[in-house]
């Protein structure tokens, strides 16, 4: 089993920065793939970004490429999502996620409990 905590969730104005972590705890992470998601009211969860821990591959969706990395911390089991030229459109609760297997949306299993990320205009 793997915990995961998000943390760093807040508001910003549209064109700034927001950096986001999720602390991991309970498994290694060097065989896991580790992602973000959001969800907005309404609408259908977005795979955000991924990232093989252990690796160098990546996944960004093209509404965040560019914009968005997903650096990550091997010595505090720690990832983090850093958003740059954030829009209105980005705001959503984010999840950190993990997968044992693939960065493919459906192989990501556990989920962290979510932090509010609010872009103002």
């Amino acid at each position: 089993q793997v915990q995961l905590v998000e943390s760093g969730g807040g508001l910003v104005q549209a064109g700034g920065s927001l950096r986001l972590a999720c602390a991991a705890s309970g498994r290694t992470l060097s065989n896991y793939a580790m992602g973000w998601f959001r969800q907005a009211p309404g609408k259908e969860r977005e795979y955000v970004a991924g990232i093989y821990w252990s690796g160098r591959t990546t996944y960004y969706a093209d509404s965040v490429k560019g914009r968005f990395t997903i650096p990550g911390d091997n010595a505090k089991n720690t990832v983090y999502l850093q958003m740059n030229s954030l829009k209105p459109e980005d705001t959503a609760v984010y999840y950190c996620a993990a997968s044992v297997h693939t960065l493919r949306a459906s192989d990501y299993n556990y989920w962290g409990q979510g932090t509010q990320v609010t872009v103002s205009s």
